[in-house]
């Protein structure tokens, strides 16, 4: 589904935006500047360190041509609703 957008107006927020949601569905709303936040993503020190310690391992992979084409690992793991290697 799309991110819905709303405005404040009066001090309330104003949706108007076309959706497939049923009728009656609640819907959470939050502030952008809370999502775009440094520390919105829960991660502690030493899970923020492996992250970035893997991204930098997996840029170095693609920099130095160690990559798979999408298309291929897809066949042949049997598609994206695939559980693991046909074998």
């Amino acid at each position: 589904m799309q991110a819905l957008k709303a405005r404040v107006h009066n001090g309330r927020l104003l949706l108007d935006e076309p959706t497939d949601l049923p009728e009656g569905e609640v819907v959470y709303l939050q502030p952008m500047t809370a999502i775009a936040a440094a520390d919105s993503d829960d991660l502690g020190d030493e899970e923020r360190t492996a992250l970035h310690r893997e991204l930098e391992a997996s840029i170095a992979e693609a920099d130095a041509g160690q990559t798979e084409d999408f298309a291929t690992v897809l066949c042949v793991w049997g598609g994206p609703k695939a559980r693991g290697p046909k074998l």
